[in-house]
């Protein structure tokens, strides 16, 4: 291993102090480097010049180079990153005072360790700090931000010279900001494309931008729609005060959100959300009063059309947005955030008629939304595009209008193109926003799908999970239900909600696939970074309800996955091939609708090994602290213990018992 130090003396003469310095910005040209500290370098060793130094190819990992103000570049910590530049072998420390000099205060020269052809090289570098560069940039010297900022500005002027031009007024702002509003997620694909790259022409902007203003006027024609239109007019207009109070506290607080957010392969809009969202629910009873009032002053069958509701909800968010809450609840989040290492993300699915939103029949009507047939209608597709608002009918069907379930998933980028990343990798983040979402929208809770993205070596050495543990996790989250008659029973297997024929007889437990989060390659070549194509284990078998608390379960399955490594359960190959998958599912149903105690050998074996995986977190140790695991091994252990004893009452214990006194009446 190369390292800086100091040179011994020989021979009696003591030779100058060296150290090997890395470079990743103007200091790469030779030209300059000579001029700074009257030293040159070359990547020949041949050279025997002795004020030509020897240089080698290096990367530094762990940091991004950044130009804020599109002259020096700066080297900022970025764990997903990494930087090519020169490593330079026995800088005299004369030479180093030159070039401290010409470096200046804005940086700070630090040892850091450097990976060349031969091996890690231990040298110099200087790098700017985040507190250096955040009072001398503000939030512009993060890369990702810089081209956003700068790309997003363009698409600002592009309103304001195409939506009531020249003209300068409240209204005519707050109509550009709706128009903005309905094409938000051309404006996210542009971003999404073009992240990192300058060569976004004008035309291609405004051929982008430039469509007709989406309208509704044609479903006042339409009979069928129109019993909706007012519940799907208060949904937009919910929709749009959570778009606005969150792209507001994303401005305002975006320094300190990129600090909560682990790194940018993260979605960052979930903390930002989280915080809109419990805004907006916490004051139901005001938001309530601008829905009547909209719907009162703006009737639907009137002159008003898509644009005129929107702008209505910007300004009612203007209006109502308390900047004091909003910090209140920023400190909340730093306050109880637990992040963890493992990526998590969720899909949570909503119908007002459960099970049989996809069924075909008469009889199934939503009297509120209509099974969303008129979703992409109202364009919140695209206004619900941040908690990832999609349709889904399990029929794979991508018609205008399909009725089915509203699903929503936060980090979901693009539904065409499959892009998603996760959502954080806190379990306390990810069921608060569980539970908020939930709560925002006026729809029934029916399922949700939790995501654990995987380790490499995971992938294809997948194990399954013994049926003793398929019964906790049912307990868990399989929405245990009681019966009028007092018996329980699981609900997401007894009414078969889980159960599939699409390609033969399968239980859709838990599912692993592939997931995309990149579009472009990264700044070092043109290949994606190492985060770019992952893959995750889905569980899906789990009843969503409001206001459930589903940490102690996140961290359950969190611990299985490092524990287990558990693969797909049960698909129709696995009933194919195995007579003993084939036994358990039998079981399963018979349990499920019958259900009986979990053992405490079972419960001790189940915990056991959650332990071992949450312990396992951070490669042989644990990530979250010790007193966090153990809240979660007992908020699980009770769990299962209250299942038991329900199970242990006795049936129809709605009567009163025979000789006690009942209550008055």
């Amino acid at each position: 291993m190369l390292s800086c130090g100091v040179k011994p003396a020989i021979m009696g003469c003591m030779e100058e102090e060296t150290v090997n310095l890395f470079i990743y910005g103007s200091l790469r040209d030779p030209l300059i480097f000579k001029s700074i500290c009257g030293h040159s370098f070359t990547l020949r060793p041949s050279h025997s010049d002795p004020n030509v130094l020897l240089a080698e190819l290096a990367l530094l990992q762990g940091y991004r180079r950044v130009s804020p103000d599109n002259v020096y570049f700066y080297a900022v910590a970025d764990d997903t990153s990494r930087i090519e530049g020169f490593v330079v072998y026995n800088v005299p420390v004369s030479a180093m005072a030159e070039i401290d000099r010409y470096e200046g205060k804005h940086y700070d020269r630090e040892t850091v360790h450097v990976h060349a052809a031969g091996g890690p090289v231990e040298a110099q570098a200087y790098l700017a700090s985040h507190k250096s560069m955040k009072k001398r940039f503000g939030d512009r010297f993060h890369v990702n931000l810089i081209h956003e900022l700068w790309l997003r500005k363009r698409i600002e002027k592009f309103f304001q010279t195409h939506t009531r031009p020249g003209e300068v007024s409240i209204d005519a702002d707050i109509e550009r900001r709706a128009r903005r509003e309905l094409l938000a997620t051309t404006e996210r694909d542009l971003v999404m494309s073009h992240l990192g790259h300058d060569a976004v022409s004008d035309f291609y902007l405004e051929h982008e931008l430039d469509r007709p203003c989406p309208s509704i006027k044609y479903l006042r024609n339409e009979a069928e729609a129109q019993p909706f239109m007012e519940s799907y007019i208060a949904l937009v207009i919910k929709q749009v005060l959570l778009n606005q109070f969150e792209h507001n506290i994303q401005l305002r607080y975006r320094f300190e959100l990129e600090h909560l957010v682990a790194s940018k392969r993260f979605f960052n809009r979930s903390i930002s959300l989280l915080i809109a969202l419990r805004m907006i629910n916490a004051n139901a009873r005001s938001v309530d009063m601008i829905l009547q009032r909209c719907l009162e002053s703006m009737p639907w069958d009137g002159q008003y059309d898509l644009l005129d509701y929107v702008k209505y909800a910007i300004s009612a968010a203007d209006n109502i947005l308390d900047w004091r809450v909003a910090q209140s609840e920023l400190d909340r989040v730093r306050a109880n955030r637990q992040p963890g290492l493992m990526p998590l993300g969720a899909e949570l699915e909503l119908s007002n008629l459960g099970f049989k939103a996809t069924a075909d029949s008469a009889e199934n009507v939503d009297h509120v939304f209509d099974g969303f047939r008129y979703f992409q209608d109202f364009q919140l597709d695209v206004l619900g595009w941040k908690l990832g608002g999609y349709i889904d009918d399990h029929k794979g069907s991508v018609e205008f209008r399909r009725r089915g379930f509203l699903e929503l998933a936060p980090g979901r980028l693009n539904v065409a193109g499959e892009l998603s990343k996760p959502v954080t990798a806190d379990p306390w983040l990810l069921d608060q926003l569980i539970r908020e979402i939930t709560i925002f929208y006026p729809v029934k809770p029916h399922s949700l799908h939790l995501s654990f993205q995987m380790r490499k070596k995971q992938i294809g050495d997948h194990k399954i999970l013994p049926l003793s543990f398929i019964k906790c996790l049912l307990v868990l989250g399989g929405g245990t239900q009681e019966e009028p008659t007092g018996r329980l029973l699981i609900s997401r297997m007894a009414h078969e909600e889980i159960r599939q024929n699409t390609y033969g007889e399968e239980l859709v437990f838990a599912r692993v696939s592939k997931r995309k989060s990149h579009l472009v390659g990264d700044e070092v070549g043109e290949i994606p970074p190492a985060h770019a194509t992952t893959y995750i284990q889905q569980y899906k078998f789990i009843r969503l309800e409001e206001r459930a608390n589903y940490e102690p379960l996140i961290m359950a399955l969190k611990g299985l996955q490092l524990a287990y490594n558990p693969g797909d359960y049960i698909t129709a190959a696995q009933f194919a091939s195995s007579r003993r998958l084939r036994h358990q599912y039998e079981q399963l149903k018979e349990w499920s609708a019958n259900p009986a105690e979990i053992s405490r050998r079972t419960m001790g074996r189940f915990l056991q090994a959650i332990r071992k995986g949450l312990m396992d977190e951070g490669y042989h140790q644990p990530i979250h602290k010790l007193h966090y695991i153990d809240w979660a091994l007992e908020a699980i252990d009770l769990q299962l213990r209250l299942f038991n004893k329900q199970i242990r009452k006795p049936p129809f214990r709605y009567l009163w018992p025979l000789f006690s006194d009942r209550p008055s009446t």
